[in-house]
């Protein structure tokens, strides 16, 4: 039978302490690791994108969301703190539904991480292009810093040289070792936190702040329809982006100190910070220079990213490019309302740290790798630790290569849809996983217990399938392609090899060398 293969909760546990990561990090390190992910394009960078999607709905489209987040980050806290080991939303399925479900939940994690840091490459690679521009008069010419005119992207575009610079420099630095990682991470941190603390200090109370701006506050309406991609909702499916972060605290469970304590408070607090700082940047940006979308002529917003948007973006000068055309978005918004000087700082600020965001997927990936490798459905040769980084090299190099290949042809908001297509299928998977061990393992300790689970729980299954029917088509067709791709590889490779298939419920300290702590 396809699904007879569910992991005996006790099996990993027990996995877990023989084969464990050390655990070092405290809920406020883990705040701080959320934080580090979740603030990053999604703010940075896809407001411009939300904003050509919903107009100034954009505020609602990040309060829609942010409440599917909050739902959904409250079964994460239950499910994290009850297992707390590496693996993320994969190592829960396979506790509660089974092998054959749990690898499409970690066929889905690789995509969600991998193309999302290729998102934040591209994003990074537009505040570099700005940065360019304002200090030296020049940056690189279209041909090398944008996707290619097929895919959507910039007009004239070939390869985005800068994006997959920094893909591999990350991926360079995570297989150098992971405590200089999480360091950098830390600094990185506060740089961004301050930079959007700045923006709104500027924006909210500034001469130039109209409630006009508003009017109309959902121009393209609320919903654009199944599969258009526009429209507050559409815009919201797209903005999910800039939450995904929180889905990484749970990934570092294992090596977290107190964890039943530690990463409810990670998961929900990073969660909570974020949130409102997106409503208070949005409102901030809408209110000082607008954030209508360009329009079609048939009255529908041309979709973001499109080679049409970026014919009519160009037809604007400099000084009066709409927010909706730019690439660095919040320290457009600065310049443009007189504090070129902040703003300037503030692209700076998004260049430096947006790399941190890169460093924390590129982080989660290799660590659900690492799990699927432990358990045998991925080549144990992928959990090789370097014998003087201490890192998982192998995955590590592989997931660069993909990601830098991505960055380079695809424009950063159709890999964000792609990306959240494959987080929206993971987090429902944790919502039923959380119903099910209510029912399987009522008995097991859980120092986080999700409030009213019988109406949380399906209210995370129910909004997550509305947002992704809300993505546009071509990024809901990518997941079902992607798990075709991913059930023949199970089939012709993974069952076969599958330890708990074989009988292997444990997997012994002596049988991988153990992987470098996170500090």
């Amino acid at each position: 039978m396809l699904l007879d293969r569910v992991k005996p909760l006790d099996a990993i546990l027990a996995t877990a302490q023989k084969k464990s990561l050390h655990r070092t990090l405290g809920a406020f390190q883990l705040t701080l690791f959320g934080i580090g992910c979740v603030i990053g394009t999604g703010i940075f960078v896809l407001t411009a994108a939300g904003a050509q999607k919903a107009g100034p709905g954009l505020m609602l489209a990040f309060a829609i969301a942010g409440l599917i987040c909050i739902v959904a980050a409250l079964c994460y806290a239950e499910i994290a703190a009850m297992i707390p080991v590496a693996g993320s939303a994969y190592t829960y399925t396979y506790a509660t539904m089974g092998e054959i479900l749990a690898w499409t939940v970690g066929w889905a994690l690789v995509l969600e991480y991998a193309v999302a840091a290729s998102a934040v490459s591209v994003g990074w690679s537009g505040y570099l292009n700005g940065l360019l521009m304002e200090f030296f008069g020049f940056q690189f010419p279209a041909f090398l810093s944008g996707a290619p005119l097929a895919l959507g992207g910039v007009e004239g575009g070939f390869i985005n040289l800068p994006a997959v610079a920094i893909a591999l420099l990350m991926t360079w630095l995570l297989m150098i070792g992971t405590t200089e990682s999480a360091r950098v991470n830390a600094v990185l941190v506060a740089i961004k936190v301050s930079a959007l603390t700045a923006f709104i200090a500027l924006t909210l109370p500034s001469d130039q702040f109209s409630t006009e701006q508003f009017n109309p506050f959902l121009p393209a309406g609320i919903f654009g329809g199944f599969g258009s991609g526009i429209g507050a909702v559409g815009a919201a499916a797209t903005i999910f982006f800039a939450y995904v972060g929180f889905d990484a605290v749970s990934t570092a469970a294992e090596e977290t100190k107190n964890p039943q304590r530690n990463v409810p408070i990670g998961l929900i607090g990073s969660l909570l910070f974020c949130t409102v700082f997106y409503i208070l940047v949005a409102a901030g940006a809408v209110g000082t220079v607008g954030g209508q979308p360009i329009m079609g002529p048939n009255g529908i917003p041309f979709p973001a990213g499109s080679e049409e948007l970026a014919r009519q973006c160009a037809t604007y000068a400099a000084n009066e490019l709409p927010l909706v055309c730019s690439n660095e978005a919040l320290a457009h918004v600065l310049r443009q309302i007189g504090w070129s000087g902040v703003g300037n700082m503030l692209g700076i600020a998004a260049f430096v740290a947006l790399p941190s965001v890169i460093l924390i997927l590129l982080f989660g990936q290799t660590r659900v790798a690492f799990v699927m490798s432990r358990d045998g459905l991925l080549p144990e040769s992928w959990s090789k630790v370097h014998p003087k980084w201490k890192t998982p090299h192998v995955i590590t190099a592989i997931t660069g290569v993909a990601v830098a290949f991505a960055a380079a042809f695809l424009p950063v908001g159709k890999l964000a849809d792609i990306a959240n297509a494959g987080t929206l299928y993971a987090f429902m998977m944790v919502a039923v996983a959380v119903m099910i061990l209510r029912k399987t393992a009522p008995d097991t300790p859980r120092a986080f217990k999700t409030p009213a689970l019988w109406l949380i729980g399906p209210l995370t299954i129910a909004g997550t399938i509305f947002l992704f029917l809300n993505l546009p088509f071509e990024a809901m067709i990518v997941l079902p392609v992607w798990g075709a791709v991913g059930l023949v590889f199970y089939f012709l490779y993974s069952r076969s090899r599958s330890h708990l298939g074989r009988g292997i419920v444990e997997v012994h300290e002596d049988d991988l060398e153990p992987h470098a702590p996170i500090n």
